[in-house]
Formats: structure tokens, C-alpha cells, sequence
């Protein structure tokens, strides 16, 4: 099907971003959200550092096994399953801002009682807090900056967000060293990283009032007019509300809100597995959400300090140099997953990602095991090496498409509910290997690597069997993997729904006024169609409408 001359094609703005006045102060207002990033990356590898530092140690009396991994370094995942009903709730009733600031303040509340604890109860009810207060932020950041951004930036912003967390860490894993090496007294050595977990809340809370709320969430509430207004003037080039793509995007997000309004009467978490289909993707899904923390990977995330006594590295500046490192790769990792991922293709990553940490990993326990039962020195200097390529394969996959691909897989009549499963297990599978992790470790000490060399082979074999491509493909050729051809008509027909107030809309604007146009980026508004329904029913049925951009002509199959 060809289309000539499309209007939205052409209200689709067409230079750098930053010469659009309106994208480009959206772009600084999100960096607000996007310290929610940040904000997870710092807090979850706190209790990681702390670890490392004496003075901490002996605050809480050497605190080990279960006292450390039972509740110490579990407790934020404990506190987040624990907020995680209430975040939603708090999202679509107060909004995407107020439920921001809500989980700021809690978090503060975290803070100052982690900072003035002196027993171990008192940190582990000051984590849970904490972790509490990071759900509602984790719940409402990425749906704010999804909702607010850009069309042709959504998923360039939406994987600055994963990436974040890795900036935390980073941030975090730095001031440990800076702060055991220049604090006045041993006290202010890990207090001072403690403390650091306030700076982002307490940014977001003074600034978050300068981010416009979601137009999404305004318009859910019949703030039609509000939504119009930041629309225009974030997305319109001129700040009109009579702009094609504005009023577009209006008709979208109202017709998107009825569909899923509709879905949720209809569906249910037992149509995750109802049908053949579906129990394939919930297979996969469920999946990669439990392999993204059981791959070994939470061994160094949580338990650094055991992990490299376990090779005979106690020296504290030296642990705390390597973590610092190790995080600074992963993010190099993350980035270069996630601009490997067009270029080889879903499958072969996911592939190459398990592959890897299999042998890397296998190779880590050999060396560990050869210097505890020879005590061949080098054997653990080896050792630190082989780390870093684990966490290099394991960042090429599962950082940048554990989310994409979830979303990719699953219909849109299925999706948030599948998407809220994927969190949970995420989550459940985080807490089990923090709680168990450090038992392991003092039961059977190196030899607990090889449950993980086990395990990390049936990850191989369960990827190379059951992960299917996705690249280059629309959401229909991506139901029919799963479906059957013959069974993707009600999909198709979905995509096709809840266009017609666009289509009007868009033909008044055309016969109103033709200066609203100017020349589109035509790559990133077709992957655009492809994942916008009615845009696909509007290109379809739009006749010839002359503009700035002149002829325009797109091909895909439907």
C-alpha cells in the first residue's frame, strides 16, 4: 500500500532536536524523571559498598549470612513489593508528578533514619522505607518521560532510562572510595554515601513542578484542554494547537485510552496463558525476567565484598577501585548492547549474551576453585578479569532488551498485564537471590558457583529454543511466530481501530491551514507507524494532501 504526500508524515519534525524550541525544553524538563534512573542505580548498590568499608562493619558488628543478606541488602526489594500495590493506585489518581514527589519524600524518610541508625533493625526499617518510596518513583518516572516525549525520541529516552541506573551505580561506587579516602572520622565514611541517596529526591522535588504532567493522564481525567496546551507547546513547532500532528496525537491517546479502558473489561491475568499463543510468550517473558537476576550477575551487584575475599582481595581501597570500575563497564556494556541490537538481531544477542556468560562464568569458577583447593595465586588474578567479561556479555542482552522485547512479544490486549508479571518476577527472583546468595556462600563457599554454571547452561538451551526474532518484523508477522497466521486478523483489526477522529481532524487541518507542514524524518515516522495502530488506518485512508515536504511514498505490508 503506497501513500502519497502523507500530512503527518510531514508534521513530523525534521532537524536536529535541539532546534525545535519546544522538543528541546521538554528534553532538559525530563532529565527530572530521568534521575529516577539514577536514584535506583545509587540506592541498590549501596548496601554493595558499604560492605567494603570497615567503619560500617563495625557500626553493626561485622553483620554476615542471614543477618546480612536476610533483610540488610533484600530489604529495599522487600520495601518495593511492598509499595508495589499502592504506586499504580497513586499514579492514576494523584497523577504522574504528585506520585514522583510522594515517593521522594518517602525515600527521604529512608535516608535520615539510615543515616542516624545504630542498630541493625533501625537500617533494615530505614531500607524498607526507602524501597517503598523508590516504587512509586520507578512506577510513575518511565511512564511521565513516555508520555511526554517526543514520538521520534520515545525509545531513545525510554533506553536513556535504563541506562541511568547504571549511572548510580557509578556515582555510588566512586563516592565510597572518595569518601573512605578523605572523611574526617571513620563514621563520615559511610555515612556520606548514606546521605548521598537524598540528592536526587530532593532535586526532583523542587524541580518536578517545572515538568509538565502527562497529557495521557489529563486527558484520562477530561483535562482535555490542559493536555492540548502542553502538547502544543512541547510538540507543535510554533506552539499551535491547531497543529496536524497535535491534533493527532489527541485523537490517538483518547481512542488508545478507549481501547484500553475496553481490554481491561475483557482481560484478565488468566488470559496470560489462555491460549497456545499467549502461554509461548508468557514462557519467554517470564523467562528472561528471571534469568536478568539469576544469571549470576546479582552475585557482584549485591555481594562484591564476598565475592572478592572469596579470591583473597581484602584490601578496602582496592575492592572499592574495582566496583567502581565494574560499574563503569557495565554502562560501556549496556550501550554497546543496545546499539549492537539492530545490527544482529534479537535472537542472535540473547544467544551470544547466554553463550558468553556460560563460558566466562565457567571460567571464573575454574580459577576460583584452582585457588582455593592449590592456592595458585594467579589463578585469582585471572580471576578479576573474567568478571568483567561476564558482566560484558551479560549487559550485550539482557540491560538493554529485557523490557523492549517483553513489550515487543506481547499484544497489546495483553500487554500491561504482562508487563506487570515480568515486574513482579523480576522483582521476587531479585529478592530470593539476595536472601539466599550469602547463606550459600557460608554453607559451601566457591563451590556455590557451580549451581550457577548449571544453571547458566539451561539459559543457554532455553534461549536457543524458545527466543524467537523480532527484527524487522510488524506486529502482525510478530503475532503470526506465536499465533498462526490465520489467527492474527483480530490483531490486525486492532491496528485499525479508534482513527477516525485523527482522520477528521487532520483533513480539517489540511483544508485550514497548509503551513503546518514541514519536511518529516521519514525512517523514524515509519518505525513510528509500525508501532502506532490508528497512524496505520489514518496513512491508509488519507487521500493526496500537498504540503512543504512534497511526495512521500511508504510500503508495508498489512
Amino acid at each position: 500500500i503506497s501513500v502519497s504526500d502523507t500530512s503527518l508524515a510531514s508534521a513530523i519534525h525534521a532537524g536536529p532536536w535541539w532546534r525545535h524550541r519546544g522538543v528541546l525544553r521538554l528534553n532538559f524538563y525530563l532529565f527530572i524523571p530521568l534521575l529516577t534512573g539514577c536514584i535506583n542505580g545509587y540506592n541498590s548498590c549501596l548496601v554493595n559498598g558499604l560492605q567494603i568499608l570497615p567503619a560500617w562493619r563495625q557500626q553493626f558488628l561485622n553483620p554476615h549470612g542471614k543477618t546480612l543478606v536476610g533483610m540488610i541488602t533484600s530489604a529495599q526489594i522487600i520495601g518495593s513489593l511492598v509499595g508495589l500495590p499502592l504506586a499504580p493506585l497513586c499514579s492514576d489518581r494523584f497523577g504522574r508528578r504528585a506520585t514522583l514527589v510522594v515517593g521522594a519524600i518517602l525515600m527521604l524518610g529512608g535516608v535520615a533514619l539510615q543515616a542516624i541508625a545504630s542498630t541493625v533493625g533501625v537500617f533494615i526499617a530505614a531500607r524498607l522505607l526507602a524501597g517503598a518510596g523508590l516504587i512509586f518513583g520507578t512506577i510513575a518516572a518511565p511512564l511521565l518521560i513516555t508520555e511526554l516525549a517526543y514520538p521520534t525520541q520515545r525509545d531513545k529516552v525510554t533506553w536513556l532510562y535504563n541506562t541511568m541506573w547504571y549511572v548510580g551505580s557509578i556515582v555510588a561506587a566512586w563516592t565510597f572510595l572518595v569518601a573512605y579516602d578523605t572523611a574526617p572520622n571513620p563514621t563520615w565514611s559511610w555515612q556520606v554515601p548514606v546521605l548521598g541517596q537524598a540528592m536526587g529526591p530532593l532535586l526532583q522535588i523542587f524541580l518536578i513542578w517545572f515538568v509538565p504532567e502527562s497529557p495521557r493522564w489529563l486527558i484520562s481525567k477530561g483535562l482535555e484542554s490542559k493536555a492540548l496546551r502542553i502538547l502544543a507547546r512541547f510538540h507543535a513547532f510554533g506552539f499551535d494547537e491547531r497543529d496536524p500532528f497535535v491534533q493527532y496525537e489527541m485523537a490517538q491517546i483518547q481512542n488508545a485510552l478507549k481501547m484500553e479502558a475496553e481490554s481491561n473489561k475483557n482481560a484478565s491475568f488468566t488470559t496470560l496463558f489462555a491460549t497456545p499463543g499467549n502461554r509461548k510468550r508468557m514462557r519467554i517473558v517470564l523467562g528472561i525476567a528471571f534469568f536478568s537476576q539469576w544469571s549470576g550477575n546479582g552475585l557482584l551487584s549485591h555481594y562484591v565484598n564476598l565475592v572478592l575475599e572469596s579470591i583473597d582481595i581484602t584490601n578496602t581501597r582496592k575492592k572499592a577501585t574495582i566496583n567502581g570500575c565494574l560499574q563503569i563497564w557495565n554502562l560501556v556494556a549496556a550501550v554497546t548492547g543496545a546499539l549492537l541490537i539492530r545490527k544482529l538481531g534479537r535472537r542472535t544477542l540473547f544467544v551470544v549474551s547466554n553463550a558468553g556468560m556460560l563460558t566466562s562464568f565457567s571460567v571464573w569458577t575454574l580459577t576460583t576453585s584452582l585457588f582455593h583447593t592449590n592456592s595458585m595465586s594467579i589463578a585469582a588474578n585471572v580471576t578479576i578479569p573474567f568478571i568483567f567479561i561476564f558482566y560484558l556479555f551479560y549487559n550485550l542482552a539482557y540491560t538493554p532488551m529485557l523490557v523492549a522485547y517483553t513489550l515487543e512479544i506481547l499484544p497489546f490486549r495483553i500487554r500491561a498485564k504482562g508487563f506487570a508479571l515480568m515486574n513482579l518476577v523480576v522483582s521476587l527472583s531479585l529478592a530470593f537471590n539476595q536472601l539466599v546468595d550469602p547463606w550459600a556462600f557460608d554453607a559451601i563457599g566457591w563451590r556455590y558457583y557451580l549451581v550457577y554454571c548449571g544453571w547458566l547452561g539451561f539459559e543457554l538451551v532455553f534461549v536457543v529454543l524458545f527466543i524467537v526474532e523480532t527484527q524487522g518484523r510488524t506486529e502482525e508477522e510478530t503475532a503470526a511466530l506465536f499465533d498462526g497466521a490465520d489467527k492474527t486478523d483480530i490483531l490486525a483489526q486492532m491496528r485499525r481501530e479508534g482513527a477516525v477522529i485523527a482522520i477528521r481532524r487532520q483533513s480539517m487541518s489540511d483544508d485550514e491551514d497548509d503551513d503546518f507542514f514541514y519536511p518529516g524524518k521519514i525512517r523514524e515516522l515509519e518505525s513510528y507507524q509500525l508501532r502506532r495502530p490508528q497512524l496505520i488506518l489514518a496513512r491508509d485512508q488519507l487521500g493526496h494532501t500537498k504540503g512543504r515536504s512534497g511526495m512521500f511514498s511508504f510500503q508495508e505490508r498489512i
